[in-house]
C-alpha cells in the first residue's frame, strides 16, 4: 500500500459488519441442520478461511447478496478443522464447541503462535472438559467425545472471548443449565448470544460476568443481520483525527464505543456521537494521554496500535500499557522509522510528540498494526509504502477505496518480485 499523506480526510463512509461478530456466528451454523441466514458479512479474507474451514466439514456456503451469506450443516461429513486452516485464523478454534455438541466428537487442532501474543486455548479446553467432554491433546490436535454433554458451572480464569464463546456454543444443546462465570462481556459475546437466542436457544446474562445456559434438544434455523464493526469505526476515527478532517460514520455502533470516545475526546478531538452514528473533526492541538488496554468495556486492544499513532502528533509525553497481549508493541518499531519517539519497556509504551513523520518504506507485522501504519502515512510527509498489507485484508473491507472516498491519497500495488 502506498499513501501520500498530508491530505484531511472529510466525507461520510459506511463502515462494514463486525468480523470477530460474524466468525463465531458463521461456526454455531454447525449446531443446526437448518439455514443460518447472515446480513452484512464482510467480505474479508478471515470469512473466506471460515467458509472453508465449514465446507470442509461439510457445511454448504452459498453467498447470495453482496454481503448476505447462507450456511447450511444439513449433514456434517467430517469432525476435523485441520492445522492449515486453524493456524492462520485463530477464531477456527470456536468451531470446536459446535461440533461436539452437534455431533459427540470432534478434531480440531490447536492454534499454535501468534505474532502478538501466546494466546492459550486452555480455558477453552478446560471450560468444555467441565460439561462431561472426554478430551486428549495428541499430534497437536484436541479430540474430543462426549456420549451427551451435561451443563455445569464454569469459571474462567480470566475473561477470554474465544473461551466465552466456545463455551456458550456447546452449553446450548447441553442437558440442565450451564452458568459460565467471569465470563467476557464483549459486544461480540452478545452478538453472538442475540444469534444463538434467534435459533432457539436460552441464554440469559450475555453483556454480564455470569451468563446462564438453559440446554435445548435441539436448535433451528434464523435470519441474523451483523453489527457494524466498532474496530474499523475506531480506527477510521483516529484516521480522521490525525489529519485533521471531518469524517461521519452514519453506522458506528456509539454505544459499543465508550472508552474510545473518552480517549479521544481526552485527545482534543471533536466526537460528537448520537444514535445517528458518530462525527470526529480535529482544529486544534492534539493533547497527551493515559491510556491501559482492558477487556470490555475498557479500552480495546484492538484499538491500542491506531492510537499510538495518533499519541505521535500529540504536543506532550502520552503512556500507553497494554495488558491484553504481550508482544503488541512490534508496530511501535516500524513508527519510528518514520520518526515516531516511543520508548518500550515491557507492557508500557511512552511516546513523546508531537513528531515529524517522515514517508519511509515500514512493514506490517499483524492486523491492527497495519492500520497503525496507514494512520502514520496520512499525516507524514511525502510518500509511505507499506508492505504485507495481506494481514489488512483479513479484517478490513476495502479500506484503500474508503479512505480513498475520503481524500486519502492511497492506492494497493503488487509487490515486485
Amino acid at each position: 500500500m502506498i499513501v501520500h499523506g498530508g491530505r484531511p480526510l472529510k466525507g461520510s463512509v459506511m463502515l462494514s459488519g463486525s468480523k470477530n461478530a460474524t466468525l463465531p456466528i458463521m461456526m454455531a451454523s454447525v449446531l443446526t441442520d437448518q439455514p443460518l441466514r447472515l446480513r452484512n458479512v464482510p467480505r474479508l479474507r478471515d470469512v473466506n478461511t471460515a467458509i472453508a474451514l465449514l465446507q470442509g466439514l461439510g457445511v454448504s456456503a452459498e453467498w447470495t447478496g453482496e454481503h448476505e451469506l447462507t450456511l447450511q450443516a444439513a449433514k456434517l461429513t467430517s469432525n476435523d478443522a485441520p492445522y492449515e486452516l486453524v493456524k492462520t485464523m485463530r477464531a477456527s478454534f470456536c468451531v470446536l464447541g459446535p461440533l461436539l455438541a452437534r455431533t459427540g466428537k470432534a478434531r480440531v487442532s490447536t492454534p499454535g503462535g501468534c505474532a502478538i501474543g501466546a494466546r492459550p486455548v486452555n480455558l477453552h479446553i478446560t471450560g468444555i472438559r467441565t460439561l462431561g467432554t472426554r478430551i486428549q491433546i495428541r499430534h497437536g490436535y484436541v479430540e474430543a467425545h462426549a456420549d451427551h454433554l451435561e451443563g455445569a458451572r464454569i469459571w474462567l480464569d480470566n475473561p477470554s472471548v474465544g473461551a466465552t464463546e466456545n463455551i456458550m456454543m456447546a452449553a446450548v444443546l447441553a442437558r440442565g443449565r450451564t452458568t459460565i462465570e467471569n465470563a467476557a462481556r464483549e459486544p461480540e459475546v452478545q452478538e453472538l448470544a442475540r444469534a444463538l437466542v434467534s435459533m432457539g436457544a436460552r441464554i440469559r446474562g450475555s453483556g454480564t460476568h455470569v451468563i446462564e445456559i438453559e440446554g435445548v434438544e435441539r436448535l433451528h434455523g434464523a435470519d441474523h443481520e451483523v453489527v457494524s464493526d466498532r474496530i474499523e469505526a475506531g480506527s477510521i476515527m483516529v484516521a480522521a483525527a490525525i489529519t485533521g478532517g471531518e469524517v461521519e460514520l452514519p453506522n458506528a455502533p456509539t454505544h459499543e464505543l465508550d472508552a474510545v470516545i473518552a480517549k479521544l475526546r481526552e485527545s482534543g478531538v471533536y466526537v460528537q456521537a448520537n444514535g445517528d452514528g458518530v462525527t470526529v473533526a480535529r482544529d486544534g492541538k492534539l493533547k497527551p494521554v493515559e491510556l491501559r488496554t482492558l477487556p470490555y468495556p475498557g479500552f480495546p486492544t484492538d484499538l491500542q496500535a491506531q492510537m499510538m499513532a495518533l499519541l505521535t502528533q500529540s504536543s506532550g509525553t502520552s503512556v500507553i500499557t497494554e495488558t491484553i497481549f504481550e508482544n503488541r508493541f512490534m508496530h511501535a518499531l516500524e513508527l519510528t522509522r518514520m520518526g515516531a519517539d516511543i520508548l518500550m519497556k515491557g507492557p508500557t509504551a511512552v511516546v513523546r510528540g508531537p513528531a515529524k513523520l517522515l514517508g519511509a518504506p515500514v512493514m506490517a507485522t499483524d492486523l491492527r498494526a497495519s492500520m497503525s501504519l496507514i494512520i502514520a502515512a496520512l499525516a507524514a510527509e511525502n510518500q509511505t509504502e507499506i508492505s504485507r498489507v495481506y494481514h489488512l485484508d483479513r479484517g478490513y473491507e476495502a479500506l484503500d477505496a474508503k479512505l480513498g472516498a475520503l481524500g486519502a491519497q492511497i492506492e494497493r500495488v503488487k509487490d515486485e518480485v
